[in-house]
């Protein structure tokens, strides 16, 4: 890139604020979400799902961020304090939480994605920012915005929608679908439609919106104010404030792409349990798409201070080892396998237990002898000695694991009745 258009984008990043929505529930992700906010939720070995868009933030240059929060968010905003309060305050640069606390005359809590910007005006308003960056918090890849945010300066857009192609067939009824013209100027967008609308030109391919939007800071607050008062709305960027301006003002979609490979991004909608497997397990091929040792883009995050892992007991049938697997500080194996899986912070597998194929989120004890296949077992789970979970269906029910349509079983400690979260 030449340096005059590096020193243009930087300019323009340093006159965005960006806004991460993270109040949402992700109820999709059942038990998961019962007692933490979805970007709240772990991901990749030691991250949380909330990691993704603020390091993409910090890597965009973009150094004004505050965090919307609202269902659940205790574990989301410690989170927060812990790893993302080191920006210099001294330049501007913070990442401050925002919670739901009713600041409109109405009291109302956030009653929808857009009504959450909605009723953070007065706090956005002495930054001054040119553009306001809304973003999703709870999706996993690496983007830079500052690409975004130049082509809807470059446009003169009033809005730009980040979008990403993807199958017409994989869309239907699960993504919000941009429908644009042959200059990608926005001309309808359908809110999970059952036949979405392709390019132009590619008939097997259409724009999924990834949630993420740049507004031009007096546009948007004229927008909101406008859908404040509308008595028939639900007050949702995707369902009410996007569909009425496209038609009178210029909405942009900008399409996400690799820069290595001009190929569609790495973008991942982890909202159920077999895509927040899949996402994950994912990580543990040789070479993911998602490449998490890129040194160039680093996704920063808050980690407790940890040993490193220790692997005991090398003699046959108690051989302590891990294999295609991901395993992170303080874990211990000790005299028990692990083969495709990632075991977060704190895990302890017990001698003759076996863990393949699962997800281990931190400070779970694996008794001795245990069986762990096709799993997601919650932070601080004790799975009792002997333990088959993943093995048989029947069993899984019985003990009543939640048990997905592809066959993965998520456990949690209120399932084995033991009372983490005492009420």
């Amino acid at each position: 890139m030449a340096i005059e258009q590096q020193r243009h984008i930087s300019r323009l990043t340093r006159d965005t604020m960006a806004l991460v929505l993270a109040g949402g529930r992700g109820s999709r992700l059942h038990d998961l979400t019962r007692w933490r906010a979805k970007p709240a939720v772990f991901f990749g070995g030691k991250f949380r799902i909330i990691d993704f868009p603020l390091s993409n933030c910090v890597n965009s240059g973009i150094r004004r961020v505050a965090v919307l929060t609202q269902y659940k968010a205790h574990s989301l905003i410690t989170h927060l304090m812990r790893g993302w309060t080191g920006l210099n305050g001294d330049l501007g640069e913070f990442v401050e939480v925002w919670p739901a606390s009713q600041r409109t005359v109405s009291g109302n809590w956030y009653l929808g994605t857009a009504d959450a910007v909605y009723q953070n005006i007065d706090l956005i308003r002495p930054h001054h920012p040119e553009y306001l960056l809304i973003l999703s918090g709870d999706h996993i890849y690496k983007m830079d915005y500052g690409q975004m945010i130049a082509a809807h300066a470059e446009q003169e857009a009033d809005m730009t929608i980040s979008c990403i192609e993807v199958p017409v067939k994989e869309a239907a009824n699960r993504y919000g679908v941009v429908k644009v013209d042959d200059n990608m100027r926005v001309v309808a967008f359908e809110e999970k439609p059952a036949q979405p609308s392709p390019i132009p030109g590619k008939p097997d391919v259409c724009l999924a919106s990834m949630g993420n939007y740049v507004f031009n800071r007096g546009f948007l607050f004229e927008q909101l104010k406008r859908d404040a008062i509308e008595p028939a709305t639900s007050h949702d960027f995707g369902n009410d404030l996007i569909p009425n301006i496209i038609s009178s003002y210029r909405v942009q979609a900008f399409s996400f792409r690799d820069p290595d490979t001009d190929k569609p991004g790495y973008w991942r909608d982890v909202g159920t349990l077999d895509s927040y497997y899949d996402a994950n397990m994912e990580l543990v091929s040789v070479t993911p798409e998602l490449n998490i040792y890129d040194n160039a883009w680093p996704i920063l995050t808050h980690q407790t201070q940890q040993p490193p892992a220790k692997f005991v007991f090398n003699r046959k049938g108690r051989r302590g080892y891990a294999v295609s697997s991901m395993v992170s500080g303080g874990c211990i194996i000790s005299g028990a396998t692990v083969e495709r899986s990632l075991l977060f912070s704190g895990v302890r597998v017990h001698s003759y237990a076996k863990v393949k194929d699962a997800i281990v989120l931190p400070d779970v004890d694996i008794g001795r002898g245990a069986v762990i296949q096709n799993a997601i077992i919650d932070r601080g789970a004790h799975i009792p000695p002997g333990a088959q979970i993943g093995v048989d269906p029947e069993t899984d029910m019985e003990n009543q694991y939640h048990r997905t349509e592809e066959g993965r079983v998520l456990v949690t400690p209120d399932m084995l009745r033991q009372k983490v979260h005492e009420q």
